[in-house]
């Protein structure tokens, strides 16, 4: 639910201001970090367990993110961190995308109320028409991916219901492909980098080739990734090395309570 995200968060966090137009590199890089993908992430987790909406959401972005207020956010993110009376801000950045895995397992949700919860996420921060399309488009992707939909089905899915264009191969984005923090910049590209794979960590890969904002790419990539493959214990194992304990304490307080809902099959 979590770690998909997270995972590609760090693969891809050193290579964000240096990108590489390659797959092959360490996987784990020595220098890598969390950044505000992670923190975030987690924080609508929270929102997710305590019932949705978008005062929840907003409440627990504020409260992780002022327990790690000197990560990489955008500056109009920060501001509205800091400032609880501050409103949304129409933003139409990746933010929202990169943020809304845990949406797509909410509590005994159809696909509806899964694209009713991504807005809901979107939100307090990125109420811009394209923020929420590019945080229900992911969420979508994540939902029908855990429902056991083919590539194929996920594709035409988001295809029809976005109007984003996925027709394109990793090598085809690759050469021209710069940074841009917007969703619609961000969103195809990293459902592509998903569509492209042939398992979690070439996903991952994929992702980071393409250059531009390489961790939040990662990250939405990964959260795609890792309900329609799964996630090698060994991966998770080692990207848990470069969380702190209270980041880890809420992934594994999250995780149980998780373990004790029932959660929609699509049966």
């Amino acid at each position: 639910m979590l770690w998909g995200a997270i995972i590609g968060d760090i693969v891809g966090s050193v290579y964000e201001f240096c990108n590489i137009k390659t797959k092959d590199f360490p996987l784990f890089d020595p220098k890598a970090y969390f950044t505000d993908d992670t923190a975030m992430t987690i924080a609508i987790a929270m929102g997710v367990h305590l019932g949705g909406g978008a005062e929840n959401y907003a409440q627990q972005m504020r409260r992780v993110g002022n327990i790690y207020p000197n990560l990489s956010y955008g500056m109009m993110f920060k501001k509205w961190l800091e400032d609880e009376t501050m409103m949304a801000y129409k933003s139409w950045g990746n933010g929202s995308a990169m943020r809304v895995s845990a949406v797509a397992y909410f509590p005994n949700a159809d696909l509806e109320k899964v694209l009713f919860e991504a807005e809901q996420t979107a939100l307090p921060t990125h109420n811009n028409p394209e923020g929420i399309k590019g945080a229900q488009a992911i969420a979508a992707a994540i939902f029908l991916a855990r429902m056991g939909k083919s590539k194929i089905e996920i594709q035409d899915y988001i295809e029809s219901k976005f109007g984003y264009e996925l027709d394109k191969s990793v090598e085809e984005i690759r050469p021209d492909y710069s940074f841009d923090t917007s969703c619609q910049g961000t969103v195809p590209q990293a459902i592509i980098a998903f569509l492209d794979s042939d398992n979690f960590e070439d996903a991952i890969r994929n992702a980071v080739s393409l250059g531009g904002d390489s961790d939040t790419l990662a990250a939405i990539t990964g959260s795609i990734a890792e309900a329609y493959y799964g996630i090698p214990e060994w991966i998770k194992n080692r990207a848990s090395s470069y969380l702190d304990k209270p980041l880890l304490t809420m992934i594994n307080n999250l995780e149980t309570k998780y373990s004790t809902v029932e959660l929609n099959d699509g049966k």
